[in-house]
């Protein structure tokens, strides 16, 4: 399989997702020549005797000190040494596998004037996986995430602690074990490696991943829902959705229609006078469609930002100057994340209402809590109950990080984003909404067992239903119960729930679907 080139323009979510899941990658020829030239001018300024900014000056407050020739890469290693104050759990291998993809590609856009050989270094960590251990917090998201991505520039220096092969080792011995020989700093290197918002995109881009395909799991799942709730397809139909104009709304709407075309179990209610139903379900395409607009505006911020240059200072080699600002702020990607966990947290919020209604006989017209044998069984009462317990923590994550600051640095950085911590919750946000909307999926199916008549241990592939489900629902119900079978009478629903919240992440339910009624 042909690597992911990296050239600090073309990065896309796919290909940092390919990244993560194993993918090597390489660094093209044109990047290595933009780093080249940007090396030179940073040699240029040092011959010339020149002071700049983070060539050969003291950083942050400490701006206005000139550092002789002699100490310059005492200077980076002191940055390094000094600003690699991480604490917390170490940040999952993923996200890391991502950050290293990320540095990579904002070295070879060739403004940070760094020599080429750190960023075929960055490479061949990446691609041999030798990950740092990054410690999960101490970044306000501001001059980038210096503390984070100091604790993985430590790991090149021969510092710091790895994982390689499954083990966490010291830094040099990873190295060694890996066949690499630590690096050594130059000027302006050590402060390019850490100035960057690196660790808050590579949360934010795998959050949005898993985001966008929560977005078409949650039709897939509301349509399960409104099928065996017996509740009417009027509310989707499209004239409705053109009389608002949404986009978004309008393309739910046809997706809830395409996953339940063909449904028996839909039009053995044709008739029933039953006017209105309730919102969690009439109200999906308004909903949903507005989470997917939120999350369309995150994609296009965190989009860009694959592919920013967020060092400082930056060097323009064409121009031979250095300019001094402030891309390394997180605040873009901070309020796309906020809004992104915002998003995903209503997705959880109507997922949660349609399970509820799933559970109650008055609004289901089925057995108390989807027990066959209610009382004594209990059926999925708690799992409705995990599912509200993860609904309410979100609602406590979703506070935005963004409107937060404060000052540091002796007030040099007195107005930060808090980048990094909106993106790391819009992550947890999304993994709770994960678990809902599959709680969802397993009430909703067997829900549909009952209106199918499907007993327990036939085979859903090969079963007759008395009533058949949509063109959509019917083979995602299929493919969940060929993995986690009806449930006649109690039994350990823990590990349900992690079964179908591993299909959820895996995005098999919505590939199943899609080839079914075609894209979500």
């Amino acid at each position: 399989m042909q690597p992911i080139l990296l050239d600090g323009h073309t990065l896309t979510l796919a290909d940092l997702h390919a990244v993560v899941s194993g993918r090597l990658v390489a660094i093209t020829t044109a990047a290595m020549a933009r780093m080249t030239a940007s090396r030179a001018c940073i040699e240029g300024i040092i011959a010339e005797g020149r002071v700049v900014y983070g060539v050969n000056t003291g950083f942050g407050k400490l701006a206005n000190i000139h550092i002789p020739d002699s100490e310059l890469d005492q200077l980076q290693l002191n940055l390094v040494l000094s600003h690699a104050c991480g604490v917390g759990d170490p940040i999952p291998a993923p996200i890391v596998r991502a950050l290293l993809a990320l540095k990579i590609n904002a070295l070879c856009k060739g403004f940070s004037g760094t020599r080429p050989e750190l960023a075929l270094f960055l490479q061949e960590m990446l691609n041999r996986s030798i990950l740092p251990v990054i410690p999960c917090k101490g970044s306000v998201g501001a001059s980038g995430d210096l503390a984070p991505l100091a604790h993985m520039t430590l790991v090149m220096l021969g510092l710091g602690e790895a994982f390689y092969e499954g083990e966490r080792l010291a830094g040099a011995d990873a190295l060694a074990r890996a066949g690499l020989r630590p690096v050594t700093l130059k000027a302006k290197e050590g402060l390019a490696l850490l100035n960057g918002t690196q660790v808050l995109t590579a949360y934010a881009a795998i959050a949005l991943q898993r985001a966008l395909n929560l977005a078409r799991l949650a039709d897939i799942a509301a349509a399960i829902s409104v099928e065996s709730l017996l509740n009417s397809r009027t509310a989707f139909d499209p004239r409705i959705q053109q009389a608002r104009g949404h986009r978004e709304q309008i393309r739910v709407a046809d997706n809830l229609i395409r996953l339940l075309s063909g449904s028996e179990i839909v039009e053995s209610h044709a008739h029933c006078g039953k006017v209105q139903d309730a919102y969690s379900s009439r109200c999906t395409p308004q909903v949903h469609g507005a989470v997917r607009q939120a999350l369309a505006y995150a994609a296009e911020v965190i989009g860009t930002e694959l592919n920013a240059s967020t060092d400082n200072p930056l060097i323009f080699a064409d121009e031979n100057e250095v300019l001094s600002g402030g891309n390394f702020h997180g605040q873009p990607v901070s309020l796309a994340c906020d809004a992104l966990a915002i998003a995903v947290a209503q997705l959880a919020n109507i997922s949660e209402r349609r399970l509820e209604n799933l559970m109650d006989p008055v609004q289901s017209g089925l057995p108390p809590f989807l027990a066959a044998e209610s009382g004594t069984n209990s059926g999925f009462m708690i799992a409705q109950v995990t599912a509200a317990a993860l609904v309410s923590e979100n609602k406590v994550l979703t506070h935005p990080a963004s409107v937060d600051s404060i000052p540091t640095s002796a007030n040099q950085e007195d107005f930060v984003s808090m980048g990094t911590f909106a993106s790391r919750k819009a992550l947890e946000v999304v993994q709770n909404c994960e678990t809902i909307i599959g709680i969802e999926l397993l009430a909703g199916c067997q829900a549909m067992d009952f209106r199918t008549g499907l007993k327990f241990g036939q085979d859903p592939h090969t079963f007759r239903c008395a009533l058949e489900p949509g063109r959509g629902t019917g083979p995602a119900w299929r493919l969940i119960r060929s993995r986690i079978g009806s449930m006649p009478h109690d039994r350990l629903l823990h590990a349900d729930i992690c079964t179908i919240s591993a299909m959820a992440h895996e995005n098999i339910i919505v590939e199943t679907a899609e080839t079914a009624v075609g894209g979500l």
